[in-house]
Formats: C-alpha cells, structure tokens, sequence
C-alpha cells in the first residue's frame, strides 16, 4: 500500500505518486485488460470473498457453549448486523438480514485487506462500489413497489407539509431519491482513497532523513485512524441501505 510511496525527482526533489496505488494492473499477459482479464481487483475481491467463506465456515464448523476466537467474532459480527437491522427497518426487515450482512462482511473485509502491505483496496474505487451500490438500489426498489405496489410513490409526497409546498417538495424528494446510490458509493470509494492516499504521502516524507520520525509517527497514527474508518465505512454503507429498505417496506412512515 506504501511502496515506492516517494522517488527522486530530476531536480533532486521527492515526487509523490499516491494514486499509483490505486492502479489497475493485469494478473496474467501483459498490460491488455478486458472484461475477462484477472486483475488485482479481481484477486483481492475473490480473498475477501474467501475471508467473509472462512470466517463464517470456520466460525461456525465446531460451534460450541464457550466459542473460541473464530466463533466469538463470527457470532458478534452476526449479533450486531443483525440487529441494526431489526432496530432500523423493524421485524418486516429480518428476512432480509442474510444480504444486508453478506454485503457489510465484504465491504469490511474488503476495506482491511486493503491495509495490508502491497495490498490493492477494491473499495477505493467507484466502479465497485457503485455496484454495490445500485445493487442496493434497483433492491429496495423493486421491492418498494412490489410490497406497495403504485402507493410505494407516497414516499415522495411529503403529506405533514402544506399543500402548496408538496409539489416542491415532491421534486426535491425524487431528486434525493435518484442521487442516493451515487452518494451512497462515492462516500465509500472517497474516504478509502483518501486515507490510503494520504498514508502513502506520508510514508514518502519517511526517506526524508531530517523529518522521518516525524513522518514515521504520523504514518502509524494516520493507520490506525483507517483501521477505525474501515470499519465506519462498512457500518455507514449497511446502515444507510438499512434506512433504504425501511422506505421500501414502510413508505408511509
């Protein structure tokens, strides 16, 4: 994630490249990439997909009353989505828990495995998350208007306001609404990019022998800041498709 964070200019300057990191590159056969071609995006998504298999499988393959480390964070992983879930979109929301959780343990193990050492951070960038995103999206509202049917529309028409200003109010409210996955993703590709960004900044100030403690500490202190906005971002994303799916089932409310 910091490596080669800083090289010697022409002029015997330091110049930073912190998006290098954030580089698509192919696995196999060159520099060519198509729809096809594996690429780091692909292999760190396929471990975090392996991660959230081994947590839950491992997590639960020798279930017993005094669990051990692998079961204890499976179980409290499951007791705290579980009920977000149940406290923000109610008991109708319950039979739903099984994606909403699926989706939060990716993006966690996603936004971690992005802090490791020459790792690639998947959800850095908009073409993932925006997926996910609009997965979340096309979701809870297909399913607005299939639990609601035409009256799933209520959502937008603010009926506590007064008359002459519903209208308004109604554009305003459609405007959020269709602006929601692009806010929902960006705000996730945004904060992941740029923590990492300015980590590697960072590290590039480390070869700098005069200021290197000083960039060494600020290195550590700005990790442990993205170890805490990993798991932020991946509890922002859930809970947000949380109060989605509320809409969708309670339009009315």
């Amino acid at each position: 994630m910091a490596d080669d964070a800083a090289a010697q200019g022409d002029g015997g300057g330091l110049v930073f490249h912190p998006l290098d990191q954030f580089e698509i590159k192919a696995l196999f056969g060159g520099d060519a990439i198509h729809w096809y071609t594996p690429t780091n995006v692909t292999m760190w998504m396929a471990l975090a997909v392996l991660c959230v298999i081994g947590l839950l499988v491992l997590g639960t393959s020798k279930r017993s009353i005094v669990p051990g480390r692998t079961q204890s964070v499976a179980e409290l992983a499951y007791g705290f989505v579980y009920k977000m879930v149940e406290d923000v979109t109610g008991k109708d929301g319950i039979r739903y828990f099984p994606y909403i959780f699926t989706l939060f343990l990716f993006i966690l193990f996603s936004n971690f495995l992005g802090l490791l050492p020459l790792s690639f951070t998947t959800t850095s960038h908009i073409a993932v998350t925006a997926v996910l995103a609009m997965a979340v999206f096309l979701t809870v509202t297909i399913l607005g208007f299939v639990k609601n049917g035409a009256s799933f529309l209520s959502l937008f028409w603010v009926s506590s306001a007064p008359l002459a200003l519903r209208p308004i109010l109604a554009v305003i409210e459609i405007i959020s609404y269709f602006v929601r996955p692009v806010s929902h993703s960006i705000r996730l590709a945004g904060n992941m990019m740029a923590g990492h960004a300015v980590i590697k900044v960072f590290a590039g100030f480390a070869q700098v022998l005069a200021i290197a403690p000083i960039a060494i500490i600020a290195v550590a202190a700005i990790y442990g800041l993205e170890v805490l906005v990993s798991f932020i971002q991946a509890y922002v994303f859930t809970i947000l498709t949380c109060v989605y799916l509320k809409d969708a089932l309670h339009p009315h409310h």
